[in-house]
């Protein structure tokens, strides 16, 4: 089992703009109103990281948002699906009603019908939307996918109940704690706070105000081999936690993120990082800004095995 994927799925946005339904959960979204509904800059900000990643070698399955029915936060898919390596694809269940629209089931037939990728079976945790339990994918849980661990803080968007029932049924387990931010409010998705690759984690271990859950998260990462690069709450404010590990050509490992996140990064933390990775830093102030979302939560990645 790999970390890190050299293919990603990424959904080019039709009607990209700050979604008034997740702005009350996520304290990120620092923009609203008419300024904050421009889908041509969005698009132009996805097209730059496009280009990068591709430019990088990584492989880009590139998706079209639909005209209808619309669907503010479509640039982020890796929020309502995550792709794994034993061929399953699994669904989640959205706090947002416009944001469960995301779930496209053409998408999954068009990565299997016409990109050859082996969708065994498709696992669909949407039902725990009826109980008012959310688990929005690679947003709410952080995976150590090698040692078999999801990290989870709970919030309004990530609750135990989904995050068991994912845990029981993909035999992963779960490391779950709070997470607050510098004005106490919940962390709205872990993957802002951490960042899990194949020899370090980037955390925000500051967020986790319980001394007794903070060290034992720490621990944890460390006693799986991880280096640990510790960033502030303001660099977790710039969306220094939200990096991905992905693969490159000639297998080399990137680590993507916002030129914001890379900005806010000391010398130091810098050396650690490129001891494994090299970083790829790509501008998307007006996304971040608008959607309380940065380049990680633009990438779903794809560890499906291709047919035969």
């Amino acid at each position: 089992m790999s970390q890190s994927s050299s293919t990603v799925m990424m959904v080019r946005p039709r009607h990209f703009l700050s979604n008034p339904e997740t702005a009350a959960s996520n304290a990120f979204q620092v923009m609203h109103g008419e300024d904050a509904a421009d889908n041509g800059r969005a698009v132009a900000e996805f097209n730059r990281l496009v280009s990068a990643l591709e430019g990088a070698g990584v492989e880009v399955l590139l998706i079209e948002d639909t005209d209808t029915p619309v669907k503010p936060d479509a640039i982020f898919p890796n929020n309502w699906v995550s792709f794994h390596a034993n061929g399953r694809v699994v669904l989640y269940p959205m706090l947002a009603p416009s944001r469960r629209l995301e779930r496209r089931p053409d998408v999954l037939e068009y990565l299997h019908e016409d990109l050859g990728f082996d969708i065994r079976e498709i696992l669909d945790l949407s039902d725990h939307e009826a109980q008012g339990q959310f688990l929005e994918g690679t947003g709410s849980m952080v995976f150590d996918r090698v040692n078999r661990l999801a990290y989870a803080c709970l919030s309004p968007r990530t609750h135990l109940q989904a995050a068991a029932d994912f845990a029981q049924r993909m035999g992963y387990e779960m490391v779950l704690f709070e997470a607050v931010d510098a004005q106490g409010s919940a962390i709205y998705h872990t993957n802002v706070m951490l960042c899990i690759g194949t020899g370090l984690a980037v955390i925000c271990a500051d967020s986790i105000k319980d001394e007794t859950a903070r060290a034992a998260v720490l621990q944890r990462l460390t006693d799986t081999g991880h280096e640990l690069v510790l960033i502030s709450l303001a660099q977790m404010e710039a969306f220094a936690g939200n990096m991905l590990e992905v693969i490159g050509r000639g297998g080399k490992g990137r680590l993507v993120m916002s030129e914001r996140a890379h900005a806010s990064l000391r010398s130091d933390q810098l050396e650690i990082i490129k001891k494994y990775l090299e970083p790829l830093a790509v501008p998307v102030p007006y996304i971040e800004d608008c959607a309380g979302g940065s380049v990680r939560c633009m990438l779903a990645e794809v560890f499906l095995p291709r047919s035969e």
